[in-house]
């Protein structure tokens, strides 16, 4: 083990760089078996979670469409094909969704003025209220949970989900 700048122990052997970055020498290394081990449990707690947030918006929501609120709540107006590739479905997936999520009065669908053939989507006064007030439980959730978290370490931990996450977009 050799210690980082924090005190905290970090594996240097076989297949690890030991200037702290990541060779190539295969998955079987052990940080890359913790990682997919931490990784799985957060995924499907996550997921769980999804679900329960989901129900909190509205009773009928789908757990898949949380996402899609949150993404609308973030970016604003857009079109169901930019939707669709983010949220990773296809068009018929993203047009039944955002059907269900009309029906239930959370979006609306709007001509978009740049192209009088396309559509954009947002989310309605409903849907932002009822998104807002999940999302704010949720942050104060974390704020429970990490009570004990120095905030540098809360701060360290969204800076590497961030660069994971612009990772796995590559």
């Amino acid at each position: 083990m050799r210690e980082d700048g924090n005190g905290e122990g970090r594996r240097v052997g076989p297949g690890a760089d030991p200037s702290g970055g990541v060779s190539d020498r295969g998955p079987d290394q052990p940080e890359f078996l913790d990682l997919e081990r931490e990784l799985t449990v957060l995924f499907r707690r996550a997921r769980a979670k999804q679900g329960e947030m989901a129900r909190e918006v509205h009773p009928d929501l789908e757990s898949a469409a949380y996402g899609l609120l949150v993404r609308l709540g973030e970016s604003g107006r857009q079109r169901a094909t930019e939707l669709a590739a983010y949220i990773g479905v296809g068009k018929a997936t993203m047009s039944r969704q955002l059907r269900a999520l009309e029906d239930l009065g959370l979006v609306a669908r709007e001509p978009d003025p740049a192209d009088g053939r396309a559509w954009l989507v947002h989310l309605t006064e409903e849907g932002r209220g009822r998104v807002a007030k999940v999302r704010e439980a949720r942050r104060a959730r974390y704020v429970e949970q990490l009570s004990h978290w120095d905030r540098r370490e809360v701060a360290e931990l969204a800076r590497l989900l961030n660069q994971l996450n612009r990772g796995m977009e590559k």
